[in-house]
């Protein structure tokens, strides 16, 4: 039975944490409420220090548990430290420790995270986690948009809400050319919605999982899964429903839908979505342009990062970071 460590990714309001109940009600698999400190600490993680000394994983298992919203895990503060101070000494396998010791809290073997931002962040969570498996839930930009403005901590600037989707679906399409079948999977929220059985069969065919029927019903262990405080997800304690399909034809006024698929691009047909104004060739030329630069530019960039991580700590090469957890990380 695999082990992998599994991550849920897509835009902003495009129904990831109905995937996380989704999964979060299989038998096997337990995924937290969003945790915040995975890739804070991966873009500090000099300051941590050799994680080979023991009082150096003891710090960084006190900064995890600092953190803003690991309240929301229900785990023991202390207890979550000594095991991150007798685990592996890497970066990966502390925070897989936190993620493993919140699925043993329901007695599931399977474990990982969800957050939207870490689609745009993959190459860093599979350095975390080699073995990982990445499941991407794709939703109409436009629907996302008219969502998004919906939020209390939505930004001021509109123009930023279109390009949350426009860099989300840029990374989707390139995850989809990068990564093999058995690491990555996308699923459209239209899809799951109308029919979930069939997609969530795929979805566990993918992590070579059994079908669950309870993965139909998330609504029934939203209040375990989704705190009380994130008003935003009320939706999810309600079974799921094509109701915010198309949302956007009331919610965004003709102007938005215009400047959203004019961002857009070609980026909405790429995904079978139907744009309701033609896509100008420039448009299509400016999104292709930049997908291009992204894909290549890219790796430069990280790498570029990882040196400068290595200057600015005068250290030679980075000590390994990925996790020593399940039965691919220790044995890879």
């Amino acid at each position: 039975m695999s082990d992998r460590p599994i991550f849920v990714v897509g835009c902003p309001r495009s129904g990831t944490t109905m995937l996380q109940l989704m999964l979060h009600a299989h038998p096997r698999i337990a995924l937290p409420p969003e945790t915040r400190f995975l890739l804070a600490g991966y873009s500090r993680r000099a300051e941590f220090g050799d994680l080979t000394d023991p009082a150096a994983r003891r710090a960084l298992g006190e900064w995890i548990t600092g953190t803003h919203q690991f309240g929301d895990l229900g785990l023991d503060p202390g207890a979550v430290v000594e095991a991150i101070v007798a685990g592996p000494p890497t970066l990966g396998s502390a925070f897989g420790t936190v993620f493993k010791m919140y699925a043993d809290r329901f007695g599931k073997p399977r474990w990982g995270d969800k957050r939207p931002l870490y689609l745009r962040h993959l190459p860093t969570i599979l350095r975390l986690f080699p073995d990982a498996q990445i499941i991407n839930i794709m939703r109409d930009g436009r629907d996302c948009v008219s969502s998004l403005k919906e939020t209390p901590w939505k930004p001021a600037e509109f123009d930023t809400l279109v390009d949350y989707w426009t860099y989300s679906a840029d990374a989707s399409l390139l995850a989809a050319r990068r990564y093999p079948a058995d690491v990555y999977h996308m699923v459209r929220y239209e899809d799951l919605v109308a029919d979930p059985e069939p997609h969530l069969r795929a979805i566990c065919a993918f992590l070579d999982e059994d079908f669950d029927p309870a993965m139909t019903r998330p609504h029934r262990i939203a209040s375990v899964a989704v705190p009380e405080y994130k008003t935003w997800h009320t939706m999810t304690h309600q079974e799921p429903t094509t109701e915010r399909v198309a949302r956007w034809r009331s919610r965004l006024t003709e102007e938005e839908v215009r400047r959203c698929e004019t961002a857009f691009g070609d980026r909405l047909a790429k995904f079978g979505y139907r744009p309701s104004l033609p896509v100008p060739r420039s448009a299509r030329m400016r999104a292709d342009a930049k997908l291009i630069a992204r894909h290549r530019l890219g790796p430069a960039r990280s790498a570029a990062r990882e040196l400068w991580t290595q200057v600015r700590t005068g250290q030679g090469a980075e000590p390994p970071v990925a996790a020593r957890l399940t039965t691919r990380q220790r044995t890879g």
